[in-house]
């Protein structure tokens, strides 16, 4: 009678000696049945910590997506709900020299008030000019309350010279009026319920430095081919929505703007007397003929710097019904009177990285 003797390892002893130990039979289905379970166990919590890292990942990116949203969101609130004036810093100065302020104002006494208080503050600034735009004078005590007022708010060892640009008929075209002795090249030109910060202001003139020739401000328009017909270009004024969507502008207006103090001279004495018959017989787009001008003149485009605005006054002529019409209607009579199309596209934005995060 043969015996067949099977030999197995130190393992499988093991298991069959914990089987007899324990009074059962030791069986090879149950020893696999027993190692699945160890690797199951195992792949489960590999699972199982992976689908944890996957939900803390999922978390941080939804965190990372709510705080931009609250950053953007508080930043666009800041200057919907209105210009807080911050204390001025008496140190900032503009670098190389200054600028005048070249205001226009339209019955607006309070935004002029606090537009002059405001500019009067900032270091770069070496006079302001008010260019009245009303048929009514302002009243002697006014004009004398308002250069008290740039006297004692201004942080500078040299006051701002403040002057009021009076004229005899009410024409938009004065706002563009050359100014006798003038102690700056540099001019800022804005309306009265426009307030830039004083250091994004100054900023600004730095830009403009580097380029004197050129329209350097903060409020972008743009343009576009429209049609042709029978030859003739037609062009499509567009807003600031237009800008946001293209990313693209080509013109500056001059409510916010710095620019050459030699384009007042040129805008009265050089610029075709047709343009400026324009605006005075339709009461509109005058700022559209000085950045065609700038344009004319530079072949280049302008420069649009980053960096908030506040409008602190009552809507104006902008708001008004057909505004756009009348715009377009503007554009494409100017080029027409121009004897080409000047304006320049560009996407370039001036951006002060100082401020930024990204850029």
């Amino acid at each position: 009678m043969s015996m067949i003797i099977g030999i197995r390892d130190a393992g499988s002893t093991g298991a069959v000696a914990a089987a007899d130990i324990n009074g059962g039979i030791y069986s090879p289905a149950k020893e696999k049945a027993a190692a699945r379970g160890v690797y199951t166990g195992r792949s489960q919590l590999i699972r199982r910590l992976r689908s944890l890292v996957c939900a803390a990942k999922l978390k941080l990116v939804v965190c990372l997506v709510i705080f931009s949203v609250v950053v953007l969101v508080t930043s666009r609130l800041s200057s919907v709900m209105g210009w807080v004036p911050p204390h001025p810093n008496p140190t900032t100065s503009s670098r190389g020299g200054g600028y005048t302020v070249l205001m226009n104002t339209w019955k607006r006494s309070e935004a002029l008030k606090q537009s002059i208080g405001h500019y009067a503050s900032c270091g770069g600034v070496e006079a302001i000019h008010v260019v009245w735009m009303d048929s009514e004078p302002p009243s002697e005590s006014m004009k004398s309350h308002l250069e008290k007022m740039a006297f004692s708010k201004s942080q500078a060892a040299k006051k701002p010279n403040f002057k009021f640009n009076m004229s005899q008929d009410d024409d938009l075209n004065n706002r563009f009026k050359p100014i006798q002795d003038l102690r700056s090249d540099a001019i800022f030109s804005v309306d009265d319920d426009v307030i830039v910060p004083c250091s994004t202001l100054d900023f600004a003139f730095t830009v403009w430095q580097s380029a004197p020739n050129t329209m350097v401000g903060f409020v972008p328009r743009m343009h576009w081919l429209d049609k042709e017909k029978s030859g003739v270009e037609k062009y499509t004024y567009g807003g600031w929505w237009s800008v946001w969507w293209m990313g693209t502008y080509s013109l500056l207006l001059p409510k916010a703007a710095f620019f050459h103090r030699n384009y007042l001279n040129l805008y009265t004495n050089n610029m075709p007397s047709s343009i400026r018959d324009y605006v005075t017989r339709e009461r509109n787009c005058e700022d559209i003929a000085m950045s065609l001008l700038v344009a004319n003149a530079t072949g280049a485009p302008p420069i649009w710097v980053k960096g908030k605005t506040y409008e602190i006054g009552s809507s104006g002529m902008s708001s008004m019904k057909r505004h756009s019409k009348r715009r377009n209607k503007c554009l494409n009579d100017f080029i027409s009177l121009f004897g080409r199309m000047p304006l320049v596209s560009t996407n370039v934005k001036a951006v002060d990285t100082r401020l930024e995060w990204f850029w």
